[in-house]
């Protein structure tokens, strides 16, 4: 068991195996010396059961209970198991803690079957949460705030584990949460702060 409170161990695990430095072109266009790839860390092990843990310990610290956390896949699908499966750990431990349900997001409508955009929890009216993994412009959160709101459901707060606080970024994922709270883990600077601390010392 890791002796660090998830939050921590979370950043280190982050700075360790999904930060590189070099020179990296973003899926915005623009050029970055450095790349986070959260996805090496939400779908490690360890890491999975320390997102889970590290966002829910962030809705309670803000006082915040959705019935269902989605996020735009494929960045957001770890991260909505991650939550979800955390929150049945929590109430087996915790019968008064609440389960909170996952879904995901399609890109575009699938063309088949029921040809739904949202897979998994659907209920109109249902407080939900967004997640996402890295955030840079915010458009794939938006995307997903845009979508669960279209369905029905009523957005509560949006978090992602990573911003990367480009300019207009945050702004705009503002402007779209519309009065709800958006939230963050960490900025880039603190998984580069704690990365350089990693490297051997010379």
């Amino acid at each position: 068991m890791n002796p660090l409170n998830p939050r921590t161990a979370l950043l280190d695990l982050l700075a360790r195996t999904s930060f590189r430095l070099g020179n990296f072109t973003l899926s915005s266009g623009a050029k970055s010396d450095y790349y986070i790839d959260c996805r090496t860390t939400t779908l490690h092990a360890e890491g999975g059961r320390l997102t889970g843990l590290a966002i829910l310990d962030l809705l309670q610290e803000h006082k915040l209970h959705p019935a269902a956390v989605g996020g735009l896949t494929m960045g957001a699908d770890p991260v909505v198991s991650a939550v979800s499966i955390a929150s049945a750990w929590r109430a087996q431990q915790d019968p008064s803690a609440a389960l909170i349900q996952g879904f995901l997001v399609r890109k575009i409508e699938k063309a088949h079957g029921t040809g739904r955009r949202i897979e998994g929890f659907l209920e109109k009216d249902a407080p939900v949460l967004i997640v996402d993994d890295v955030c840079t412009t915010g458009a794939s959160t938006i995307t997903a705030i845009e979508a669960a709101r279209e369905a029905g459901m009523r957005v509560i707060a949006a978090v992602c584990l990573v911003e990367r606080e480009e300019a207009g970024g945050r702004a705009a994922l503002e402007a779209a949460c519309q009065g709800a709270p958006f939230l963050r883990l960490y900025t880039a600077n603190d998984v580069r702060a704690a990365h350089v601390r990693q490297l051997p010392q010379h």
